[in-house]
């Protein structure tokens, strides 16, 4: 008790020595600053050595035990299977499911993917919120449209290149660092890898029926290699590390661009896409609206302006229809992605939908800074 009593002494001693060096910070002391950093990082690491022995030695997982799956009743003649949140462990048993066509396994203690092969009715295998770590024993499933290992533990992209009649692929928040395995995948149409560590758009020159492709939260430098795409309508490229809006010249059917939260200075390179609708650039570096003028279907556009002296203008322009209707996109059963698909949800202090006719000004590239009211 005594040693726990001085301790909490000690770390009460240490924040207030913070707020003292806090105060000095803000009134200018460099001498403050440097020893306020200084305290404040220590406790920081000593959090996260402390987060880290907690997680050690009292991993989640262990707080949950698998579910017998003898106590699970599973009808052999459905054809959609849903098994959300079960706390099932392995999959096993599913072999009498001789007519499934859909089978949701989502928010579950899986590990492996095994014991499919019997299953080769199966258009949609929802495998969401799980534990598993490889892309494995798939390749039975030749039927299969509709794959989702979002929110996994995945590092590669494997195992799935006999799914050539694949439609949409979810990989979502795993840590894949690279693009590859799926070049036969030729009837893809969505694509979704966002919340990853991949660093280069790459390997996907087949997918030439490809509509969707979100890239979100990854860690791409540059928009390239994708010629091919011609078919594209929605590109979603938020939270890179782009710098530059180049490389879209082939994509003449693109309707919605997503470059928020990147490092993109100039608003360039949108000749060829007079198809769009949607362009987001919010949070860059872009300090002039200009070079969209013949961009005349956009009906949203979202853009942060910094001044030279880093003042931060935000404002939305949404025409046509609410801003947050337009995304409800959202196939699977409980709601949105949140991670890396685009739309209006992150919406900013100060952001207004505005008329056409208040568009027009930024269309023709005349700049304005004044606050616009909320139409009517």
């Amino acid at each position: 008790m005594a040693a726990e009593r001085g301790a909490g002494q000690q770390q009460s001693q240490e924040m207030m020595e913070v707020d003292r060096r806090v105060e000095s910070e803000e009134s200018g002391d460099e001498e403050g600053k440097k020893h306020s950093s200084g305290i404040v990082a220590d406790l920081s690491q000593q959090s996260l050595k402390d987060g880290e022995e907690r997680d050690k030695d009292d991993p989640e997982e262990e707080h949950e035990l698998p579910v017998d799956m003898e106590t699970i009743n599973l009808d052999g003649d459905a054809e959609d299977v849903d098994l959300n949140h079960y706390r099932i462990g392995k999959i096993e048993g599913f072999e009498v499911l001789k007519k499934v066509k859909t089978l949701c396994l989502r928010q579950n203690l899986i590990k492996c993917i095994e014991n499919l092969e019997g299953l080769q009715s199966l258009r949609e295998l929802d495998l969401y919120d799980n534990q598993i770590k490889k892309m494995e024993n798939l390749e039975a499933l030749t039927e299969l449209e509709v794959l989702d290992i979002s929110f996994n533990l995945l590092r590669n992209i494997e195992g799935i290149d006999k799914l050539t009649r694949l439609k949409k692929l979810f990989l979502v928040n795993n840590k894949i660092t690279k693009i590859e395995n799926i070049s036969n995948l030729d009837q893809l149409q969505m694509l979704e890898l966002g919340s990853n560590r991949i660093r280069a758009i790459e390997n996907i020159d087949t997918l030439t029926r490809l509509d969707s492709l979100f890239l979100g939260k990854n860690k791409i430098t540059k928009l390239q290699n994708l010629d091919a795409l011609t078919n594209l309508t929605v590109l979603s490229m938020q939270s890179n590390r782009l710098t530059k809006i180049e490389g879209l010249q082939s994509l003449v059917n693109l309707r919605e661009l997503y470059l928020s939260h990147n490092g993109i200075e100039l608003i360039e390179g949108l000749e060829s896409n007079n198809k769009l609708t949607m362009l987001d650039i919010a949070s860059n570096r872009i300090k002039k609206i200009e070079n969209i003028s013949h961009l005349t279907e956009l009906q949203e556009f979202w853009r942060t302006l910094r001044s030279v002296k880093k003042a931060v203008h935000q404002e939305t322009v949404g025409v046509g229809r609410a801003a947050h209707q337009r995304h409800a996109r959202r196939r699977d059963r409980t709601g949105s992605y949140q991670g890396s698909n685009p739309g209006p949800c992150t919406w900013e202090a100060g952001a207004q939908p505005l008329h056409l006719l208040q568009l027009l000004p930024f269309l023709y590239e005349r700049q304005s800074h004044r606050e616009l009211e909320r139409p009517g």
